[in-house]
């Protein structure tokens, strides 16, 4: 049965300096200069659904299992970038539109986000969400250019201890409250040294809404403030 929740719901939208802090802390700009201080503004989730154990190393979020890869995955360390990393594969469950699948889907697309994150391979997670998603947009910039000219990234995976569905007036579109924990993220250029300074962990409530037509899409991301 297509999941059409009954309540009715106002998210809090992005505006400039608003935007979802997993996008401030993956914009890099230029990693040699001296980059601007990032919004560390935090939210406590507002559901206190039981938190889910942090990956194993390799392991995609829960709900999405890891396809095998050729090689040993290695993680990106100081010396140098992640190998051969695992990618997330869509359970069958996030393919249906029901409570269960939504939140299966909002799971599978954070998978595909920490993949994006730490192999600079964006083009799955880019397809998972709506051109007109800005915060989404701004995520995939920082992602791209944390991996231009060699560069790479170290940490910043993130977890999602609660997700919560809200009611959104029996629209198309449903409406999500996710909490989002981060690790640190240490940038490093394609010589080795050290990019621009460390971002430290996070832990943040975001509205993320998504849509679905055939298959989940999210259109909008906000942080809660």
């Amino acid at each position: 049965m297509p999941y059409r929740p009954t309540d009715s719901f106002a998210p809090a939208r992005l505006r400039g300096a608003g935007l979802a802090l997993a996008a401030a802390l993956l914009l890099t700009g230029c990693q040699g200069g001296t980059p601007s201080p990032p919004n560390t503004t935090t939210a406590e989730p507002t559901s206190s659904a039981t938190p889910t154990g942090a990956p194993a190393p390799g392991a995609s979020e829960s709900g999405a299992a890891g396809a095998p890869s050729a090689g040993e995955y290695k993680p990106a360390d100081a010396k140098g970038k992640a190998e051969n990393v695992p990618v997330p594969v869509m359970p069958e469950l996030a393919k249906e539109n029901s409570k269960e699948g939504l939140e299966a889907f909002i799971r599978y697309w954070y998978a595909q986000q920490n993949y994006a994150a730490e192999s600079g391979e964006t083009q799955r997670w880019a397809e998972s969400f709506e051109p007109g998603c800005r915060a989404c947009n701004r995520i995939l910039e920082g992602i791209t250019d944390s991996h231009r000219d060699g560069r790479w990234l170290v940490g910043g995976r993130i977890t999602l201890p609660a997700i919560e569905p809200i009611s959104n007036g029996g629209g198309a579109s449903q409406l999500v409250r996710v909490q989002v924990v981060q690790q640190e993220i240490d940038y490093f250029n394609a010589d080795g040294s050290v990019g621009r300074a460390s971002e430290s962990s996070t832990n943040s409530a975001f509205e993320l809404t998504a849509a679905y037509s055939d298959e989940w899409k999210v259109v909008d991301l906000a942080l809660i403030r």
